[in-house]
């Protein structure tokens, strides 16, 4: 009777894993993919009978890819990564707030290193208003093309004039964000914002608060920016490549947006 009952119990973990995620894992066992077995880690019940098995055996394969990787191969640093993670919790899976804190970190690391050199990690080219981006013509197929649609950077001279700080100002800047990094007080009326630009467009993020408070960030592509503002409720506006952007947000702590995906590939 009570093996019938841990048979049930198993069946019912792996029923309530696969289903809460809308994934199939029912021939996981069976699987030769780290990325799929690593997946199912993540997603699987914390008491899923099928941890104990696919835990060591994926910890193994990552070790053999690693020792079997060329030189250079991007994704061994990856696999070392989930390797440490794996030996001190049961998945690789990352919370909001650890993320929140390795961004954090990079962050402070990045800031630090402007700090001491006087200038942006990024090497920032400005831009012309004449400048425009060309976006893929919407449901084009190899029998039916229709022209690339040219969008004119219209932001560009607005751009140019908030990306070009002086050393002073650049300065004041990034002490002001690496103070906000560093503050851990939750009564602090300021906190930190950061932009993640993922598309091939520059754009500038505006944030208007209550009243008069506003405040303009701009982002290179491909880049990030980052800005000091004060706690409240602000409504994000934008254009990305062509694309108008719109979100309320409510600022109680550092926060991250990521915008915009890039066409190439």
């Amino acid at each position: 009777m009570k093996k019938l009952l841990l048979f049930f119990s198993a069946i019912l973990f792996i029923n309530l894993s696969a289903q809460s995620k809308g994934k199939d894992y029912s021939e996981i066992l069976k699987s030769k993919s780290i990325y799929e077995i690593n997946a199912f880690l993540r997603d699987a019940h914390p008491d899923d009978p099928r941890r104990s098995v696919l835990k060591p055996r994926v910890m193994e394969m990552m070790k053999e890819y690693i020792k079997n990787a060329q030189p250079g191969d991007q994704k061994v640093r990856q696999m070392q990564d989930w390797l440490a993670m794996l030996k001190r919790r049961p998945s690789t899976k990352i919370s909001f707030d650890e993320m929140n804190a390795i961004i954090k970190q990079k962050q402070i690391a990045k800031y630090q290193r402007e700090l001491q050199t006087g200038k942006s990690a990024v090497v920032y080219i400005p831009s012309t208003p004449q400048n425009v981006y060309v976006a893929p013509a919407a449901n084009t197929s190899a029998t039916t093309s229709k022209p690339a649609v040219a969008i004119p950077d219209a932001e560009a001279s607005e751009f140019n004039m908030l990306m070009a700080e002086n050393p002073v100002e650049h300065k004041n800047k990034t002490v002001k964000i690496l103070n906000s990094l560093f503050d851990n007080d939750p009564n602090a009326k300021e906190c930190i914002v950061m932009i993640e630009n993922k598309s091939d467009c520059n754009i500038i993020i505006r944030m208007e608060g209550i009243g008069i408070t506003k405040y303009r960030l701009p982002v290179p592509a491909h880049g990030d920016n980052s800005i000091v503002v004060q706690k409240g409720d602000y409504l994000f506006t934008g254009i990305v490549c062509g694309a108008q952007y719109a979100s309320q947000k409510t600022i109680q702590k550092p926060l991250m947006v990521a915008l915009g995906s890039s066409a190439k590939k």
